[in-house]
């Protein structure tokens, strides 16, 4: 009696084949829609040492069986991380975060290394797409750098929720024009109008002690020219930023470029009023240039040097108005007409806390150690603000014009 000779390697190769094979209808069955616990059952069988890792070579084995259940970008996206890995092996929560589609900040870093290149042609080469897809392809080539990322949000957007805070904040403007024009009988260069500053919704340096003035007077407009300028810069930078970077961090940049605008206002120009969401559109417009600017070769926007030049003809039309206004003779003196300082606030947030939360996508703002920087020095300006508004007044005897 012999003894069995060892199995070869290419028996072996062929016997874990099938090991694998009679795993993936199971896996095929769950890959769509598998919780974390699925997700579970399914590390644990490819990680047969029960290690806590698995090799790049069999997630990349899993992908490309299942490759008919991925959308064909996203599947593009999870190869390149995989191949990301040096050490050749993905862990748990790392496989997990990539299967169920959550962006980690090791996803992140994953992407920002920036050494991989993907195995298909670039997304605007892409043909066949229809008016929406075309529209969401235009808008990832606009405000996105980097190819990978612009896959990924090209494969995961679904317009829900749509980008509410922008459209929202332009018909509350428009709304409040035109019901403003009604009640003073005027719609070009309003803000000549006696009865203009009565309005509870405007910035005045007396009234300075009610509070809500620091934001609601982005509702009120010069003129109808002054809100043209304004609401085209806001829609046509403003809407598609937020389609790829959500309400909540362009509403941080609007918000943040307005407070900044008012309170600079308040420092640097002290007897004036101000009207108008020029800070918020500013902080919004120098943050998308200035991200352009920082990563030129990345950006595949067509024509992206005209579009930067007609936007900064834009704002520098807008900004030439303001100050032309603010110096012209006021028609309710001795208070002069609204100041052009908020320009100036919503561009220095633009190009410190705007850029730093536009440059990279969906990671995680606490995680960045810029961010916090600028926070902190924001942090300070709003708190020095309110001291000098508090003491500085008094201080300077600084003769101020009439309440309206």
């Amino acid at each position: 009696m012999g003894e069995h000779p060892s199995p070869g390697p290419a028996v072996a190769a062929c016997a874990e084949a099938e090991r694998i094979e009679e795993l993936e209808p199971e896996a095929e069955e769950r890959l769509p829609t598998a919780p974390e616990d699925h997700w579970k059952v399914l590390f644990e069988k490819f990680d047969t040492g029960s290690t806590g890792y698995i090799s790049t070579g069999k997630f990349r084995t899993l992908l490309e069986s299942h490759s008919s259940k991925l959308d064909p970008h996203k599947k593009e996206v999870l190869l390149a991380l995989a191949d990301s890995h040096a050490d050749g092996q993905i862990c748990y929560q790392d496989f997990v975060n990539l299967m169920s589609n959550k962006r980690s900040n090791s996803f992140r870093q994953a992407i920002l290394q920036g050494n991989r290149r993907l195995s298909s042609k670039a997304l605007l080469e892409e043909k066949g797409l229809s008016l929406s897809q075309r529209l969401i392809r235009h808008v990832a080539y606009e405000t996105l750098p980097r190819e990978i990322d612009r896959k990924w949000y090209y494969d995961s957007y679904t317009c829900c929720p749509p980008p509410w805070f922008m459209i929202t904040v332009t018909l509350m403007e428009v709304a409040l024009f035109l019901y403003n024009g009604v009640l003073l009988d005027q719609f070009v260069l309003q803000v000549t109008h006696p009865r203009y500053l009565k309005n509870s919704l405007v910035y005045h340096p007396q009234l300075r002690a009610q509070a809500w003035r620091y934001v609601t007077y982005i509702f009120m407009h010069a003129g109808v020219e002054h809100l043209g300028l304004n609401v085209v810069l806001q829609l046509l930078v403003g809407v598609p930023l937020e389609m790829v970077h959500g309400a909540t961090r362009i509403g941080l940049i609007y918000v943040a470029g307005v407070v900044a605008g008012s309170l600079a206002v308040s420092v640097a120009d002290m007897t004036a009023p101000v009207v108008g969401s020029s800070g918020g559109v500013y902080a919004l417009v120098s943050a998308h240039l200035a991200n352009i600017v920082m990563n030129w070769s990345g950006m595949k926007c067509q024509l992206k040097l005209l579009r930067m030049a007609v936007a900064l003809i834009c704002m520098s039309m807008e900004f030439g108005r303001a100050v032309w206004l603010r110096f012209h003779p006021s028609a309710y003196p001795p208070c002069p007409h609204p100041s052009f300082v908020a320009h100036l606030g919503g561009v220095a947030v633009g190009i410190t806390l705007g850029v730093v939360v536009l440059r990279n996508y969906e990671q995680r703002l606490q995680d960045q150690s810029l961010w916090w920087i600028f926070v902190t020095m924001y942090t300070i300006f709003v708190l020095f603000a309110v001291f000098w508004n508090i003491f500085a007044y008094t201080l300077l005897d600084l003769k101020l014009p009439p309440p309206p």
